[in-house]
């Protein structure tokens, strides 16, 4: 029987929500994240797909082994990009698990990472042929590809410098052929997906100080093109996760406000 979560990911007038869990592959271990086999059981059945390292799927098995369980989203390349811990600078790209490998540990989907504007012509070249590297792979595999565009540092770029790298660096990866794209959401969202022939999903970036800013975040990225969410921090490192993933899905699927949705679920 086909997956029908499977089937939705790519289609325009579905909006979807993915909680993110990878962050221990570039951090090590973090709040909410700790023990991530059961940080996977708590998500909520109503998301619809866990990000995670692909390495970690037999580890979480719980959380994909039932009827309409979230997609298993795997994370194939690895990048200094994300490792804010030790102030690396040259967002450099390497493939870290093959979608072969992948396929066989139980993944539905793959992510792959890019990131421009490094500094280095020779490193943005490498990394775009990391990019198509395991795009090909996937695609020959029949797995879709969510493609994220990360700019180096991008939670700290100025508004205008975060947008002017999304806003192309967007395009560019669909025009290397991602499925999907998760990108930061920017002052004008609206530009970017309107500019992108696939769907674009909106990144939860940094911990909000509260968990209605980080509905109003989903809100706005949704009421902006977006075809969903991936939140990773603002969906775990809360009181109750499965409440505020319930509380996500009804703001991004069924445009509920976030005020209603933080008295609904009773978030602090």
């Amino acid at each position: 029987m086909p997956n029908i979560r499977l089937q939705r990911l790519c289609n325009r007038n579905e909006r979807i929500v993915i909680v993110a869990m990878d962050h221990c592959l570039f951090d090590g271990p973090m709040e909410g994240m700790t023990n991530l086999t059961e940080t996977a059981r708590n998500v909520a059945s109503c998301v619809d797909g866990i990000l995670l390292s692909p390495a970690m799927l037999p580890h979480c098995q719980d959380a994909f082994n039932y009827k309409g369980a979230p997609l298993a989203v795997v994370r194939l390349n690895w990048s200094t990009t994300y490792c804010s811990k030790w102030n690396y600078r040259q967002g450099a790209t390497v493939p870290a698990f093959s979608p072969v490998e992948a396929l066989g540990l139980g993944a539905d989907v793959a992510l792959v990472s890019l990131t421009l504007e490094t500094g280095s012509e020779a490193n943005d070249a490498h990394n775009v042929a990391v990019f198509r590297q395991v795009c090909r792979e996937a695609k020959k595999l029949g797995m879709p590809v969510i493609g994220e565009y990360f700019p180096v540092h991008g939670e700290g770029l100025e508004p205008d410098k975060l947008h002017a790298q999304v806003y192309t660096g967007t395009r560019i990866i669909a025009e290397l052929g991602a499925d999907l794209i998760k990108t930061f959401y920017t002052h004008n969202f609206r530009a970017v997906t309107d500019a992108s022939p696939v769907p674009v999903l909106g990144l939860g970036a940094a911990k909000s100080p509260t968990q209605r800013a980080a509905l109003q975040l989903a809100a706005d990225e949704v009421a902006a093109g977006a075809g969903g969410v991936v939140f990773g921090r603002n969906a775990l490192q809360v009181p109750n996760p499965k409440a505020f993933q319930q509380a996500l899905c009804d703001v991004v699927k069924r445009q509920l406000p976030p005020e209603e949705a933080v008295r609904k679920y009773r978030l602090e």
